[in-house]
């Protein structure tokens, strides 16, 4: 089988792990677990040459310079397509492709995930890429353990080789829609890892969204090529309507299927998530930095600066950064986007 080629998305606003996470600095390039950020990480599991090919990094113009030192320590042989401005998923994707020859297998991995289980990650990228080969266009799907209203679903549908059709997405659901599909035993999360054929994808998005392909193209037309880098059009790419990959084909085609995964997954999408990945079997607390705290469970410090002392109160994240300090308890996580301190940085 030909080597399956990476395609890493980089970027996001960075606002569900603020103070830490900013716009300017988001979650990916920073290391909240392990010796690595997780857009490191996320290069590193893909980087056996047995399976995979040299990667392809797709980043906005303004976290470049982030990109690019961090992927020369574990993929100094990437190539970097820039995007002038944000578009979504579906326009990166697509310039990636536009990259790639017609028949290349691309695995579109989003740069921002916590996965410990890298052997069942690769396995997964091989199934995936058997039915790319076949002209299936192919989801994670990832075992759904819990009623999350903070990711979407993926339906089985009839077995395939390696994996199933998909019979149905669903959007993020309320908890009582969550549990029910929990409930009925043929929904997995949807984590956001793709694997295509570059030219059946390129073909699928020009059948469902003709216009936004056909403008991406003109961008890509229009870039600067150097040895590792390719910078699309400014002006062109400015007249792409931006949409998710989801929306605009995997929900439309009729060739969409799933492989089922389990590999220690988590997008690590706020505080509390974070909590659950860094926390010991045998502690009730995390404290990352100066810090202590007394007479509580369930609690997090995670302080750059000061020495934050936390008595009495359970289910509490204190986060300090430079002058910066959010305090929220565990179930309110998903609302630090609100905070208009966030907002403005």
């Amino acid at each position: 089988m030909p080597k399956i080629v990476p395609v890493v998305l980089c970027g996001g606003s960075g606002t569900r792990l603020w103070p830490r996470s900013r716009k300017e600095r988001p979650k990916p390039f920073i290391q909240f677990v392990g010796d690595k950020t997780l857009y490191q990480s996320t290069l590193s599991r893909c980087s056996d040459r047995e399976i995979f090919a040299r990667p392809i990094i797709v980043v906005g113009e303004k976290h470049l310079e982030l990109a690019l030192p961090q992927a020369a320590e574990v993929a100094p042989d990437a190539l970097f397509v820039v995007e002038p401005m944000g578009r979504n998923t579906a326009p990166a994707i697509a310039l990636a492709a536009m990259a790639l020859e017609p028949d290349d297998i691309m695995l579109v991995c989003p740069s921002d995930h916590r996965i410990r289980d890298t052997k069942g990650f690769e396995n997964a990228a091989v199934k995936a890429a058997n039915l790319a080969k076949e002209d299936w266009l192919v989801s994670f799907g990832i075992e759904a353990t819990a009623p999350e209203t903070g990711y979407g679903y993926i339906r089985r549908g009839a077995k395939l080789d390696g994996g199933h059709e998909v019979q149905r997405f669903v959007e993020k659901p309320d908890l009582a829609t969550a549990k029910a599909l929990l409930d009925e035993g043929s929904y997995a999360w949807n984590g956001g890892i793709f694997a295509f054929r570059a030219g059946h994808f390129l073909a699928e998005l020009d059948k469902y969204r003709p216009d936004l392909q056909q403008a991406t193209r003109l961008a890509f037309q229009g870039a600067e090529h150097t040895e590792t880098t390719i910078k699309p059009d400014a002006a062109s790419f400015a007249k792409v309507n931006g949409e998710s990959v989801d929306y605009a084909v995997m929900e439309n085609t009729d060739r969409a299927a799933v492989v089922d995964v389990s590999m220690g997954w988590s997008d690590i999408g706020n505080w509390d998530a974070l909590f659950e990945e860094r926390k010991r079997p045998d502690e009730d607390n995390v404290v990352v930095g100066q810090g202590e705290i007394i007479g509580a469970k369930g609690a997090m410090i995670d302080s750059d600066r000061a020495h934050v002392t936390l008595i009495g109160a359970d289910n509490v994240v204190v986060v300090v950064d430079g002058d910066d300090i959010l305090v929220t308890t565990r179930d309110a996580v998903q609302r630090v986007a609100e905070a208009e301190r966030c907002k403005s940085q």
